[in-house]
């Protein structure tokens, strides 16, 4: 049994959909829950599905990334996860960081990478007239949303679409397309994993 560490920075509705999933002959099992915000809404849902949970807030370390990051390992590695997701952190981490979780961390970004990676990926989709948006999974690497993808979910851009009626038509996708990539992963497969929106 794989354990699963997750990371947040906010609502949490992707760890609440993979923690949700690792039950019965999932490969997985959540351990901890963490969030660079102590007023993460997501800690909460986490703690109430039975999941400990830690919060180490990052603006007390403003200027010092090195030393938030030896704080939010000190609980992560007391955990002793297999596999770390990244779900909806919005922590950029040091390739120090990275590389002690080289090849077992999963992050979900909202675009179909390698486009558009960063901030704004919904914007930037309509402003280039796309026809498909949609979500990635990928290992982390040093390299900004640049790891190798094990999962994508693809979503037709509609007539009218807005950044935030896209948005949320793509975080629908996420919510299914996250717990099938860290299920394959967790059982030892890395073949990607690909959604189409019917």
């Amino acid at each position: 049994m794989k354990r699963v560490a997750l990371l947040i920075s906010g609502g949490g509705s992707n760890m609440v959909k993979l923690v949700a999933s690792m039950t019965g002959d999932h490969p997985g099992r959540a351990v901890i829950v963490g969030s660079n915000d102590p007023q993460a809404a997501g800690l909460a849902k986490a703690r109430d599905m039975g999941v400990p949970t830690f919060a180490i807030d990052h603006r007390a370390y403003r200027g010092d990334r090195p030393a938030f990051e030896a704080a939010l390992l000190e609980p992560l590695l007391a955990a002793r996860p297999d596999i770390l997701c990244l779900a909806g952190f919005m922590r950029i981490l040091t390739p120090g960081f990275v590389e002690r979780f080289q090849d077992r961390m999963l992050n979900i970004h909202p675009s179909l990478l390698p486009k558009y990676p960063g901030l704004h990926t919904h914007q930037r989709a309509l402003d280039a007239g796309d026809s498909v948006a949609g979500a990635t999974v990928h290992l982390v690497t040093p390299e900004l949303d640049a790891g190798p993808i094990l999962g994508q979910a693809r979503v037709p851009v509609l007539p009218g679409d807005t950044a935030e009626s896209l948005a949320a038509r793509v975080l629908a996708q996420e919510h299914r397309l996250y717990p099938a990539v860290l299920r394959r992963f967790a059982a030892g497969d890395r073949d990607p994993v690909i959604l189409n929106d019917a």
